[in-house]
C-alpha cells in the first residue's frame, strides 16, 4: 500500500474531526444564544462536504489493508462522533503504517 493512502486519510479525519467540533461551537451558539445561523449553516454545508470525501478516503484505506466489515464501519462512523475521529485515527496509524510500503513496523510518537 502507498504511503498516500495513509497520508489522504489523516489529514480527512483531522479535517473532518476538527470542522465537526466547530459545527458543534456554531450549534451550541445558533440553538443556545440565537445567534449565528448563517454561519452554522455554511459550517454544516462544508463539514458535509467534507465528511464524503472522509468517507471516500477512509474506504479506500480499508479495502487497501482489507479491514473486516465492522472496523471499516466503526472508521466510517467515527467521522460523525466529536472527537472520536481523533482516537480512531491514531489507532488505525498504528494498525496500518506496518502495510504501507517501505515502512518499518514504529510505533507512532505522540
Amino acid at each position: 500500500m502507498k504511503s498516500s493512502v495513509l497520508t489522504r486519510y489523516r489529514v480527512m479525519a483531522y479535517v473532518t474531526a476538527v470542522m465537526l467540533l466547530i459545527l458543534c461551537a456554531c450549534m451550541v451558539a445558533k440553538y443556545g444564544f440565537g445567534v449565528g445561523e448563517d454561519l452554522t449553516f455554511a459550517v454544516s454545508q462544508l463539514h458535509g462536504v467534507l465528511y464524503i470525501i472522509y468517507l471516500i478516503f477512509a474506504f479506500d484505506l480499508g479495502s487497501k489493508a482489507k479491514w473486516p466489515f465492522g472496523k471499516l464501519l466503526w472508521v466510517l462512523i467515527s467521522g460523525t462522533i466529536p472527537t472520536a475521529a481523533f482516537f480512531v485515527e491514531r489507532k488505525v496509524v498504528a494498525e496500518t503504517l506496518p502495510l504501507v510500503s517501505g515502512a518499518q513496523a514504529q510505533p507512532v510518537k505522540a
